[in-house]
């Protein structure tokens, strides 16, 4: 596992949108085949999404060849909802950069039959190649997409019944009232992410510093389903100085040690 580590979240979103668009253009370099990227919402990504809109305008990057799958979406949540992921995705980053629409991947929470949704969602990354990166957040509690505590690491793309606490921090895009958000969603699994040739996480803010300490220096358990980063062998963690903050100061050396000697 790699962590970078930067002063603050526009620094980091600026690292992660530069390390993403380096990634498309190098495939794009050698191979015709598309670049297989896995996308997340919340307010995490808002400014990686930012500078990526920005390079695209400026011709640094395209996303013509690429094809994107969302880690989730709220179940019963009507698309044209305002804050349903369809409509974050395409408010913070579809709207304005040159993927083609057929290539844009988001789960159906209205679909006819759930399970079989999930399902097809699977076998179409799958079809697709596989993702060749997945950018994702990560909650308070260390979960990523919305893979709660103690879900498997083995789990795969399915419908799931989000915590209370999961509910709480969401109610901020509903009003501020917890009954408005959905009860349930359909996320793609710890294993779907897992899966990926490459993973970058970002996590900014002093609220997701107990998370990165389990995560990082903690055993890989299904209490904090990011743990299953440590297992990968391309797993990266971007960060800020507030969300690093309770790991250890020699771990803290240690990865901006490992930063230092791969650039010099």
């Amino acid at each position: 596992m790699k962590v970078i580590i930067r002063k603050n979240s526009a620094e980091g979103s600026l690292w992660a949108a530069h390390y993403i668009a380096a990634k498309i253009n190098a495939k794009a370099a050698v191979s015709d085949k598309p670049f297989v990227i896995g996308l997340c919402t919340g307010s995490t990504p808002i400014e990686t999404y930012a500078e990526l809109i920005r390079m695209v305008k400026a011709g640094e990057v395209s996303f013509k060849n690429v094809i994107s799958f969302n880690m989730d979406e709220y179940v019963g949540l009507p698309v044209e909802h305002p804050e349903s992921y369809h409509s974050f995705m395409h408010r913070y980053l579809f709207d304005h950069i040159d993927e083609k629409p057929e290539n844009i991947h988001i789960l159906d929470g209205n679909a006819k039959d759930i399970e079989a949704e999930c399902a097809a969602y699977e076998k179409a990354i799958v079809d697709a190649g596989g993702f060749d990166l997945f950018l994702g957040g990560v909650g308070e509690d260390g979960h990523i997409a919305f893979n709660e505590p103690f879900s498997s690491l083995e789990s795969r793309t399915r419908v799931v019944t989000l915590t209370q606490d999961t509910r709480e921090v969401n109610a901020r895009f509903f009003d501020g009232d917890f009954n408005k958000v959905p009860k349930q969603a359909l996320t793609v699994g710890v294993a779907t992410v897992l899966s990926s040739k490459e993973v970058v996480i970002l996590a900014f803010g002093s609220k997701k510093a107990r998370a990165l300490k389990d995560a990082i220096e903690g055993p890989m358990s299904h209490y904090c389903t990011l743990s299953g980063l440590q297992a990968h062998p391309a797993g990266t963690i971007v960060c800020d100085e507030n969300s690093i903050g309770e790991v250890k100061v020699n771990s803290y050396r240690y990865f901006k040690a490992v930063e230092e000697a791969e650039n010099a």
